[in-house]
């Protein structure tokens, strides 16, 4: 297996942390020069990012959030909190859309956090309103993904669907996070070669 397959593996949506381990600013800085160097169309570069890894606005930034809506869940306890957050953010006066930059910003930075140890989730169920109020964020600013962050603190565990299975994760009785995933065979419409 190739190293980066590995670390594509390794990059699973982790929702439960060990929240006393921290995560240093200088870190989060890191993650996002890693999105810096990331495409961007018409090389705009709309993206700007709020980080967090002060418990107090950590905590501020929890309570805008959705968790793991298969599960029914409210999310993680007290003690398995995210230690840090990063917030994407469009720049309107850059751009009025921000199409596939913030996908490939997450996503580089999710890989990176992977290669670092870290555990990570993109959130897009957000308060926005709420978080904008609570983080005087200015109007400029489309919040787009919440990006949460930390040393994980549950295993997940990739399973290969069959045509027609239920696609929703799930817990076992050990607390095991299972994500099923389509078939390559399911996914690809056409082939020509």
């Amino acid at each position: 297996m190739t190293l980066f397959k590995e670390l594509v593996l390794k990059n699973r949506s982790c929702r439960r942390f060990l929240q006393p381990f921290a995560v240093s600013g200088d870190t989060l800085r890191e993650l996002v020069s890693l999105a810096r160097l990331t495409p961007s169309a018409a090389n705009l570069q709309p993206l700007k990012y709020i980080l967090s890894a002060s418990p107090q606005h950590n905590a501020v930034i929890f309570e805008c959030l959705s968790w793991a809506a298969y599960l029914e869940w409210k999310g993680p306890v007290e003690g398995e909190r995210p230690s840090a957050y990063i917030i994407i953010l469009g720049d309107t006066e850059i751009s009025s859309s921000f199409g596939c930059d913030c996908g490939i910003a997450a996503q580089t930075i999710m890989l990176g956090a992977a290669e670092q140890g870290l555990g990570g989730c993109m959130i897009g169920s957000v308060e926005r309103d709420k978080l904008r109020r609570k983080l005087d964020i200015e109007d400029r600013y489309e919040i787009l993904l919440v990006l949460s962050l930390g040393k994980p603190a549950e295993e997940v565990v990739v399973e290969h669907s069959v045509i027609g299975d239920d696609i929703r994760y799930w817990r076992d009785e050990q607390g095991i996070h299972h994500v099923p995933k389509r078939s390559i065979n399911e996914l690809i419409v056409k082939s020509y070669f």
